[in-house]
């Protein structure tokens, strides 16, 4: 008489992953509400895994016995490098091996298309690239249409990852690549696919082989509508490395950031062209996001920022006009609204100019958003530019913080935010006077022009 199984199931919360023996209306975990699911988390006991990546690439098994601290050797496997200045920026230098990398963003914001690339591009590597959403037709038409040809890069159309590691270990290649996670799953886990289990299994088997074979992995996630990766928190904290791709559909620059690196800084942003023929790197963004305009317009003004250790020149735009329907209105687009309303604050209460009873939109444009704190003095002097309808001269800029008092604070490294100043062609730079210190004014050909209140900037550029 054989004997069945019986079949095991648990309540899983679809947003932070929490588990449950009974449904609940609220999860406890992160608040939410009607989130618990019932899937299925019985497990065939009956056939072991496949263990086609137990062991690394020498051949002997990996240790996982103790060990103490000062044993341990700190060999040092050098980065992988990476075709193209971007990626290498925000992965830190290039890639790390056995590392995971989680990549996120919006659907048809190119996620797929810059992963391609990096196949494609990766001439001396073995690559192998999965896809569980597209079939090898479609992906040789969009790889025909990037323009570039490898005999290094494998395609493989499949979901289950028994089928991929069986391939992985008849190909051995250096680097894979999934798309996406939510369509992968795992035979030993009766859910269906994109499911918290299945995502959280299928993702583990990933970690385990990129950790014992040393081999990077990237894995494409999909975004949630609030605007978050897809699937369980704890996916997040996994993977070595959570890029972000963002951007809008409908202009044709993207914004690649990094949320979490193991082996670099979080600050980085590389910064993309959507073409015809693929994506194609912005290696000076200030060029693209100042506008060339023949005459002077009231309500602009240009900041040096600076992200991660890129500087850059970015447009500021304020528009200030009477409240048509008595409520004033505060509208922010790339900028924080709270600290537009703390700036605001301060220049009616330290300036006094009675901004209370006026709408005020500021928009940043080339559709990034900037939270470098740098960017404040060049914003107020925007909206007052706005306000008073005087144009700003068009070869002037600013760098700096302003306090609740009205000072205005120093910002960092402020060599390389007058340097890209002056190579761009500006004649002015206004930073905080806290910034002179160590700072070499003889060197630069621009003049540096210090400020320590923003009365005195406003006495500067419209006396």
């Amino acid at each position: 008489m054989s004997v069945t199984s019986k079949v095991k199931t648990t309540f899983f919360c679809q947003n932070c992953g929490a588990q449950a023996s009974k449904w609940v209306g609220k999860c406890g975990s992160c608040g939410e509400w009607n989130t618990y699911v019932e899937e299925i988390i019985q497990k065939d006991t009956k056939n072991s895994r496949l263990q086609v990546f137990s062991s690394n690439k020498n051949g002997n098994a990996k240790s996982n016995t103790s060990i103490l601290l000062n044993e341990v050797g700190t060999a040092e496997y050098p980065r992988i490098a990476v075709p193209g200045k971007e990626l290498a920026r925000v992965l830190g230098g290039g890639i790390v091996p056995g590392s995971l990398v989680l990549f996120g963003g919006e659907p048809g914001i190119g996620k797929s298309t810059l992963m391609l690339q990096l196949a494609l591009r990766l001439k001396n590597l073995k690559v192998l690239y999965v896809s569980g959403e597209e079939s090898e037709q479609q992906i040789k038409m969009r790889a025909d249409r990037i323009g570039y040809t490898t005999n290094t890069c494998f395609i493989l159309q499949e979901t289950n990852t028994q089928n991929i590691f069986q391939q992985i270990a008849q190909i051995q290649p250096q680097l894979v690549v999934i798309d996406s996670i939510q369509t992968i799953h795992t035979s030993y886990i009766e859910s269906s696919p994109g499911s918290v289990s299945q995502v959280r299994e299928c993702a583990a088997e990933f970690l385990r082989f990129a950790k014992e074979t040393n081999t990077p992995v990237f894995m494409i996630g999909h975004i949630t509508k609030e605007g978050s990766l897809a699937g369980p928190k704890v996916l997040e904290h996994m993977v070595d490395t959570v890029l972000q791709f963002e951007g809008d559909r409908n202009h044709i620059y993207r914004l690649l950031r990094c949320t979490k690196n193991r082996f670099g800084s979080t600050n980085e942003m590389g910064i993309y062209e959507m073409n015809g023929d693929g994506l194609r790197e912005v290696l000076n963004p200030s060029e693209i996001l100042i506008t060339d305009r023949d005459v002077p317009t009231s309500g602009v003004a240009i900041a040096a920022t600076l992200e991660g250790n890129r500087p850059m020149l970015i447009e500021t735009q304020a528009l200030v006009s009477s409240a048509a329907y008595g409520t004033p209105q505060r509208s922010s687009t790339g900028f924080d609204l709270r600290r537009l309303s703390m700036l605001l604050a301060v220049l009616e209460k330290r300036c006094g100019f009675k901004l209370g009873i006026k709408d005020v939109f500021i928009n940043i444009a080339g559709g990034i958003r900037v939270e470098d704190p740098g960017i404040d003095l060049a914003l107020l002097c925007a909206v007052l530019s706005s306000n008073e309808d005087i144009p700003i001269p068009q070869s002037v800029c600013f760098s700096g913080e302003v306090g609740l008092t009205g000072e205005i604070r120093p910002v960092n490294k402020i060599e390389q935010r007058v340097s890209e100043a002056e190579k761009l062609g500006f004649k002015k730079i206004i930073i905080s006077s806290h910034n002179l210190k160590g700072l070499h004014k003889k060197t630069f050909t621009i003049e540096i022009v210090a400020a320590s209140k923003i009365e005195e900037v406003f006495s500067l550029i419209f006396s």
